[in-house]
């Protein structure tokens, strides 16, 4: 069994900010080809909505945690315990303010890089950082502070951009089920 995360603020008027990229992405993944079509459902429990499907002979529950960013973790915690799902089965989704648009990026572990979703992930699980992502670049960051500038609706060019990434991270995602860190790294990095 995999935990799938995508990270992001829920509610319509966060749809398309930057920092959604990691809802973005998995809302994608519930809707096209290499996965079954699936729909997510809220629960409280989780704080967050998930879904639940067999792909490849392998349970994977998608989450988008209802936390909003800053308290990723909180949500993450409750579905990783509750299924008994280790770090090493986890991949989390999300934006990356220091990569452009257009690139996606598998990383093993690391720190949190600024990222508050990922530093409030690393905080529930004790500090520990060996998890598994998948970045999405949504910069260059123009003259704005970083909070500003991630609550910012993308451009309609970077949208349009975004189509074509959301493709990627679903054929990356499809890859690391299949193969591994190391492969999707190898294909997509």
């Amino acid at each position: 069994m995999k935990l799938i995360a995508g990270l992001g603020n829920y509610g319509e008027k966060y749809r398309f900010t930057r920092h959604n990229a990691g809802f973005m992405a998995l809302d994608y993944i519930s809707m096209n080809s290499l996965f079954p079509d699936f729909s997510f459902t809220y629960e409280a429990k989780f704080k967050g909505e998930i879904a639940k499907i067999n792909h490849n002979n392998e349970t994977i529950i998608f989450l988008k945690p209802h936390t909003y960013m800053n308290l990723s973790g909180e949500s993450v915690i409750a579905v990783m315990n509750f299924y008994k799902i280790s770090k090493e089965d986890l991949l989390v989704i999300h934006d990356d303010i220091d990569m452009p648009v257009g690139k996606i990026r598998f990383r093993a572990k690391g720190s949190d890089g600024g990222q508050k979703g990922i530093r409030s992930i690393i905080q529930t699980l004790g500090g520990a950082n060996d998890f598994d992502r998948l970045k999405i670049g949504i910069g260059p960051q123009l003259n704005l502070s970083a909070e500003a500038y991630v609550l910012q609706n993308f451009s309609q060019e970077q949208l349009t951009e975004m189509k074509n990434v959301l493709k990627r991270v679903e054929e990356a995602v499809d890859t690391y089920l299949k193969d591994g860190i190391n492969a999707a790294q190898s294909k997509f990095n």
